[in-house]
């Protein structure tokens, strides 16, 4: 064997040797990345993750069945409420959100309002239905069009989905009807 030929096989040794050695040590790097607790991050929507522990505390704290039952009895009214539930893809949060037929309230960049609220009786199969209105305001177009205009079932709500690609919503129940 040539002495250069011999020099460029032990160069050629020397560096497969260094490169894994190398690679040995990118692996201990990566165990070194400190992980992210999802439970510190804040809630990407308009409530305050104080305000909702406070109101997990509370209703942990309540375990009284009359008291429970007063406080339903005195929201009862000739109103007729929606109960969504509202999930953020992103922390992967969900929220409950109690709506007034005719009112709006915001989920994020999410305007909803709720037309009607009702019971359907098929075929011996009840289910609820509502009429919901749904913009996305944070699209800056002059010919905003809602992201959803019709109606949605509690059994099943991806007959008419909500596609948005950060928020999805559902209905849960009515109240009052």
């Amino acid at each position: 064997m040539k002495p250069g030929n011999f020099k460029n096989l032990i160069f050629f040794f020397i560096f497969v040797s260094i490169s894994n050695l190398s690679l040995l040590n990118a692996a201990d790097k990566i165990e070194e990345v400190p992980l992210i607790n999802l439970e510190e991050l804040p809630p990407t929507f308009e409530e305050d993750k104080d305000e909702l522990e406070k109101i997990d505390k509370s209703n942990v704290d309540s375990g009284d069945a009359e008291e429970v039952l007063k406080k339903v009895n005195k929201k009862k009214n000739d109103k007729i409420y929606i109960n969504l539930k509202a999930l953020d893809k992103i922390t992967a949060k969900t929220s409950d959100i109690r709506l007034l037929v005719g009112k709006k309230k915001f989920f994020g960049p999410l305007e909803i309002k709720a037309l009607k609220c009702q019971f359907s009786d098929n075929s011996g199969f009840q289910d609820t239905v509502a009429y919901l209105q749904v913009k996305d305001l944070s699209v800056k177009d002059n010919d905003q069009v809602f992201l959803f205009n019709g109606w949605t079932f509690a059994s099943s709500p991806t007959l008419q989905s909500i596609d948005h690609p950060v928020y999805d919503l559902w209905i849960i129940d009515c109240e009052n009807i």
